[in-house]
């Protein structure tokens, strides 16, 4: 009988592809820093069984009618509003992904720049490297107090409880919007469940990590921006288009609100020219919340085992789509 085919759409380290090698043929596109083409993962799926895929390739209904043989998409991700599930339900292709594992180091990429957003951290090294730090003043390179602030979270889930849980060694006041209370993950960090308008007015620093779907497209507006205190930060660590980035440009160059630090944007990678780049209040990172050695060896090793399982006919741990599969 010949072995399933699985095809990888970007470089891994090859002892984490083990176990799909020894079950598999596996196709490795050679890359690690740049996307396969479209071009290249349309003409490539079609003998494929199996394929492991990042938060940038498309896997929508043009690509599985080329794909006619796959029985799982593995992604090496939490989020997967790139991938149509509801298309892969309907034809009992089972999607994986890789929740947990990045939770913490998400986390502390969140704090990060959210305190960098907070103590003009990027600004104060340029001082530094220009030769435009002279003297000691009163309020060089002033910004924003963190302790003792007031924390707000958008979007409880697995990650922002982790911010949360740090907010307790600053002494914050954090509060929280969703769809629903959570009672133990308040017990925890003694978060507070408010509506996102209250959020807004009293929050110092807006953490973002709900997940894209059509009812968060653009959450945060010009609405909701105007509606933020002047000294706020917006710390966007969810998806990019929670944000609208237009209106946060406008917010941003008007001083309506103090800064944003933001690891995620609508499209990526973000232009050099974009208008958002041009701002002096903006921390900007290359979406690299879960970029930690460890972490991501963790994801892909998720993500590989995801796939492993459903070839094998048994049940992955973490599958979006449960319902494809065979009774345990």
């Amino acid at each position: 009988m010949s072995r399933p085919r699985v095809l990888i759409t970007r470089a891994l380290p090859a002892d984490l592809l083990q176990p799909l090698a020894a079950i598999a043929e596996v196709e490795v596109w050679p890359q690690e820093v740049t996307a396969m083409p479209r071009a290249d993962l349309l003409r490539r799926v079609g003998g494929c069984h199996g394929l492991l895929v990042l938060l940038t390739d498309r896997i929508d209904r043009d690509l599985l009618d080329n794909a006619p043989l796959v029985r799982a998409v593995s992604t090496m991700a939490v989020g997967y509003d790139h991938i149509d599930v509801p298309e892969c339900t309907k034809r009992g292709i089972a999607v994986c992904h890789t929740p947990g594992v990045l939770t913490e180091s998400t986390a502390d990429l969140c704090w990060a720049i959210l305190m960098a957003s907070a103590r003009r951290l990027y600004a104060g090294q340029q001082a530094v490297r220009e030769g435009a730090w002279h003297d000691w003043a009163p309020f060089f390179m002033a910004g924003q107090d963190i302790h003792g602030r007031t924390l707000g979270i958008v979007g409880l889930g697995r990650i922002g409880e982790a911010v949360a849980r740090r907010a307790l060694g600053f002494g914050m006041r954090t509060l929280y919007a969703g769809p629903s209370r959570k009672p133990e993950a308040e017990a925890r960090t003694g978060a507070r469940h408010v509506p996102l308008e209250e959020l807004l007015a009293q929050s110092d620093f807006v953490v973002l990590t709900a997940p894209l779907r059509p009812s968060t497209h653009h959450l945060i507006g010009r609405g909701e921006l105007a509606r933020m205190r002047p000294e706020a930060i917006l710390v966007n660590v969810g998806r990019g288009a929670l944000c609208d980035e237009d209106a946060l440009v406008e917010a941003l160059a008007a001083g309506r609100i103090w800064g944003a630090a933001l690891d995620v944007f609508a499209t990526e990678p973000l232009a050099p020219d974009h208008p958002l780049l041009a701002l002096p209040n903006v921390i900007a990172v290359p979406h690299i919340g879960s970029a930690t050695v460890q972490t991501r060896r963790a994801m892909a090793a998720l993500a590989v085992a995801g796939l492993a399982d459903v070839l094998l006919g048994k049940r992955p741990q973490h599958c979006v789509n449960p319902e494809v599969l065979p009774a345990s």
